[in-house]
């Protein structure tokens, strides 16, 4: 393989692993944030009075739930990619240096 188009690859996987991270870190903070928002209703429901506005707070703290459950197992998937995208720049680097080597 010419040493132009590992170079290609290289950049290439360097800016797919960027943009898995960038990716990783929204929902991190997706994550964040709801759980904030469960805090927040929490301690709502404590002034709360009415059974509706109870159960309307319960509705919203179980929906919070399941975002954060979503964006967790998106999360553990953007993982797996990055771990194997990141696995494959290190190869791709190995190929690059030793191209270098031999053609030096």
């Amino acid at each position: 393989m010419a040493i132009s188009f590992t170079k290609t690859i290289v950049a290439q996987l360097k800016k797919e692993i960027a943009e898995l991270e960038s990716k990783l870190l929204n929902e991190k903070k997706k994550i964040e944030k709801a759980q904030a928002k469960i805090n927040q209703v929490r301690r709502d429901m404590k002034l709360s009075q009415s059974h509706s506005d109870l159960s309307s707070k319960m509705s919203r703290v179980n929906k919070l739930n399941e975002e954060m459950k979503t964006s967790d197992r998106l999360q553990k998937d953007i993982m797996k990619e990055l771990t194997a995208k990141k696995a494959a720049l290190k190869l791709n680097l190995d190929k690059a240096t030793t191209q270098d080597a031999t053609s030096t």
